[in-house]
């Protein structure tokens, strides 16, 4: 049925889910949570839900982290507490589809966001390239893209069954092409790309990667403009032993080299690696290709658990997509620059 359910042109009428009423919602981001009675784990357990459920998030409270954990960031429920960190906070503001792509220097296309807490894809082609879109045909997974990613598409078609389409089709991508429900995806404009600050000279990054802070700060001349949480390199693994490569470089005077305004990222070993469509506000600054970039898949800032990037809720790293130089335009989305690079990076530990 997972594979059926990949075929094109199946049952488009169905593609855009139906999600709770309520202003703030959450998605459950890993494989299975309790929901507790009380914000601690030690509550009695009233439910389990499981990836991808989309729950109403009432607010974010105060409780006691598990053990080996950081966060102490409960989300309160009309059925209980789920911890945090296994919640992306999500949003649901379905969009009026456009008529025509816009043209541009790469051909037709254009950027957008999802801005639906997630989205079913369908494959145009009945293989994948992608290891992620594979998995799912090889488990009978449903495939989705999920709130804030961006993503590029290239075409519309209307269905016989009167759901208009996207096509998305990754730039930097392995190649898949896959259709979603048009009104998933809200256009990206030139003016929410335009930098900030430009004219600004002495502008800095300070990213404090101290597993008990983790810190990212904005500075202009000595006067810090703007503080996020992240979540570094991890240099442990699952097991705990110590992976090296895994942590954030340490380091003064890294230099911003490439900015993209999505990128699909991939890396790690078969087990425990990693591929990530529609990783959006790119901002590269080691030649290993460490990166600031947002982050989807968990809402554990303040934790170290990358595999070495700078992990950033959506808002912040576009901030600083927007804020570090170089300038990126919306056309093409992407820049590279020669040494001595655009602004300044310096990663601390202490």
């Amino acid at each position: 049925m997972g594979a059926l359910a990949l075929r094109p042109w199946k049952n488009w009428s169905q593609l855009l889910e139906e999600f709770p009423d309520a202003e703030r919602l959450g998605r459950i981001c890993v494989g299975v949570v309790d929901v507790r009675a009380r914000p601690s784990v030690n509550a009695e357990s009233v439910g389990k839900l499981y990836e991808d459920a989309i729950i109403i998030w009432l607010r974010e409270v105060v409780g006691e982290a598990p053990m080996g954990r950081q966060s102490r960031r409960w989300v309160e429920t009309p059925e209980g507490y789920v911890y945090a960190p296994s919640v992306q906070p999500v949003g649901n503001q379905p969009n009026v589809p456009v008529t025509e792509m816009p043209q541009t220097s790469l051909g037709k296309g254009m950027w957008v966001e999802v801005s639906v807490p997630q989205t079913q894809i369908f494959l145009e082609r009945d293989t994948a390239s992608s290891a992620w879109l594979q998995y799912a045909l090889d488990y009978g997974l449903i495939p989705r893209l999920y709130y804030s990613q961006v993503i590029w598409v290239d075409d519309i078609r209307t269905s016989s069954q009167g759901q208009v389409l996207y096509r998305v089709n990754e730039r930097y991508g392995p190649g898949d092409l896959f259709w979603a429900a048009a009104e998933a995806f809200r256009p990206l404009t030139a003016e929410e790309i335009a930098p900030i600050s430009p004219e600004v000279e002495n502008k800095k990054v300070v990213v404090d990667v101290t597993p008990t802070r983790q810190i990212l700060s904005l500075y202009e001349g000595n006067s810090e403009v703007y503080a996020c949480q992240i979540s570094s390199g991890a240099k442990w693994n699952a097991e705990g032993a110590i992976v090296e490569e895994w942590g954030t470089p340490i380091g003064a005077n890294h230099r911003i080299w490439r900015k993209m305004v999505s990128t699909h990222m991939t890396g790690g070993q078969t087990g425990t690696g990693y591929d990530l469509p529609g990783v959006a506000w790119t901002t590269l600054f080691t030649g290993e290709g460490v990166a600031v970039h947002s982050t989807f898949w968990h809402n554990d800032f303040g934790t170290p658990r990358s595999h070495g990037c700078i992990n950033c809720a959506p808002d912040d790293a576009k901030y600083v997509f927007r804020w570090t130089l170089p300038v990126i335009p919306y056309d093409p989305g992407d820049m590279t620059i020669a040494m001595p690079g655009g602004t300044r990076i310096d990663v601390q530990e202490a």
